[in-house]
């Protein structure tokens, strides 16, 4: 699994327990997933299906900085299925789970729609390489 954004906990991000608020990473993680869904789908839109068991391991507190890391795990007609994960970014430390996160692919409609992809791609793949001209 590939972890590339990271959030800094700052102070806004806290629950009444000065605790992350497990809201506003799920919100991070909604956007994550959603941002990898269009690329991989290369659909601008797309909506959330499904999530499955969200799986707090342990906490972060400010100044914490995390780690949220997606993977697909499957692609259907249209959708795509994505694992995350999110830890702490110095410890290693797991924070958080979920198992599925599913994605479809819809048209101007709103109506799902199919995106014919089976396989990751990567940014590589999809661009070319800069040091070849076509």
């Amino acid at each position: 699994m590939n972890f590339h954004t990271r959030k800094w906990i700052k102070p806004e991000d806290l629950n009444p327990n000065g605790t992350l608020f497990g809201g506003s990473l799920l919100r991070w993680i909604d956007e994550e997933a959603a941002i990898y869904a269009i690329i991989q789908l290369d659909n601008p839109r797309i909506v959330t299906k499904y999530i499955s068991e969200i799986n707090f391991v342990s906490s972060a507190v400010q100044s914490d900085i995390i780690e949220l890391g997606i993977e697909a795990t499957k692609f259907g007609r249209t959708s795509i299925t994505m694992h995350a994960a999110v830890r702490n970014m110095i410890s290693r430390k797991s924070i958080l789970t979920i198992e599925e996160l599913v994605f479809v692919a819809v048209d101007e409609n709103g109506k799902p729609q199919p995106h014919g992809k089976t396989q990751i791609t990567y940014g590589r793949d999809r661009f070319g390489d800069p040091e070849k001209p076509d």
